[in-house]
């Protein structure tokens, strides 16, 4: 039986999580892309099939007491989490996995799946500063979702040695973060 690998992407508001995928999905197409159970409410944009799929609280609470997840966590007043038999079947099947992930659901699964399949990347996209300045080149924020933000920042920077892999993402350095997440891509396939 073929032993697949799950690759997640831990790293801080603006480090370029988004950018890495994108860049990934788009270069090997032979990825998967578990997806993400939410309760939060469906934005404009968004269609049940690009990587989301929305529940309604008591079914997502439902499906945590039957232990569905491989992991979860709440956030605000949503939760998140990840189907423990979606990304078994895949890894059983010898497939590769993406997915960004927070710290709190990295530490779930890293308990649960063989150190084998599991490789855990952390983007360093430098300190909170420049973090702080490019989302707000992106988005205004209030002062207490910034706060949220440097809380989350510091937690996941807490990650960071613990890390299978380190991705560095400076300012003006996405073609180098690229080539390095590529090198782990690829030394999974």
């Amino acid at each position: 039986m073929n032993s697949g690998t799950f690759i997640v992407l831990i790293g801080g508001m603006g480090s370029g999580k988004s950018m890495l995928m994108k860049h990934a999905i788009a270069t090997y197409p032979e990825l998967v892309i578990p997806y993400s159970y939410t309760t939060r409410p469906r934005r404009p944009d968004a269609v049940e099939n690009d990587h989301y799929r929305f529940l309604m609280v008591p079914e997502f609470e439902k499906m945590i007491e039957e232990g569905a997840f491989l992991e979860w966590a709440r956030f605000g007043d949503n939760y998140y989490g990840t189907l423990k038999a979606e990304v078994e079947e895949d890894l059983a099947a010898g497939k590769v996995l993406l997915k960004e992930m927070e710290v709190q659901g990295v530490r779930q699964v890293r308990d649960l799946l063989p150190k084998e399949q599991f490789v855990t990347v952390y983007i360093d996209a430098g300190p909170w500063e420049g973090l702080r300045e490019r989302a707000l080149k992106r988005a205004p924020m209030s002062d207490e979702e910034l706060s949220k933000r440097k809380q989350r920042y510091d937690d996941e920077l807490t990650f960071k040695d613990e890390a299978d892999k380190v991705v560095v993402n400076h300012e003006g350095k996405q073609e180098e973060a690229k080539a390095a997440f590529a090198a782990v891509i690829e030394a999974a396939l």
